[in-house]
């Protein structure tokens, strides 16, 4: 049933849908997934495959506030995917609360950008003498390019340096004396 054209094999794939609408698809992408909300509130998803199909789901009153539920889960959680470290993760959590309070749903966090964060905070702390909530509030909205550049500052980096080998003798998982020690039995 699609009706498909195109030329440049970067280019995305235009699909002529079911219902007469052309989208693009591109590169792999399978699904296109929107929805909107009417004026009386109610609340439809439309499913376009690239085979040129498409569904339209309009959620149930009874739904409504279990979506909500889910799709703030998956949006709070989305907000630490590739943090490895557990405060990073927290501190990103409490940069998106706010801003979902204020109702900004589509501010989007940098790349890496509470990555390395909580070491920051701890290194300001107590290089300034300042509170955790005061240091907090005061890395909230600066990008990952300042907070770098603050880790790398003179003043600041002894102390990073000295948290992360901190935190790298916690996990004990590599005995770096040991190995060292190694290098001198070959």
């Amino acid at each position: 049933m699609s009706d498909t054209k195109t030329a440049d094999p970067k280019a995305p794939e235009t699909v002529n849908m079911d219902d007469g609408r052309l989208v693009d698809f591109a590169g792999k992408r399978k699904l296109l997934k929107s929805s909107s909300i009417d004026s009386d509130g109610t609340i439809r998803v439309r499913l376009d495959f690239r085979n040129g199909e498409t569904r339209t789901f309009t959620c149930p009153g009874a739904l409504v506030a279990k979506a909500a539920a889910h799709g703030l889960e998956q949006k709070l959680g989305d907000e630490t995917a590739g943090l490895d470290n557990v405060e990073d993760m927290v501190l990103a959590i409490d940069e998106l609360m706010p801003r979902l309070e204020a109702g900004d749903w589509n501010a989007k966090r940098e790349a890496n950008g509470m990555a390395g964060t909580s070491t920051l905070l701890r290194a300001l702390v107590e290089h300034t003498g300042k509170t955790r909530e005061q240091i907090k509030g005061y890395l909230t909205g600066k990008t990952h390019a300042e907070k770098l550049a603050m880790r790398n500052n003179p003043k600041i980096k002894p102390i990073v340096d000295r948290i992360e080998a901190e935190k790298a003798n916690k996990s004990g998982s590599v005995d770096s004396d040991a190995l060292l020690e190694g290098i001198a039995a070959i």
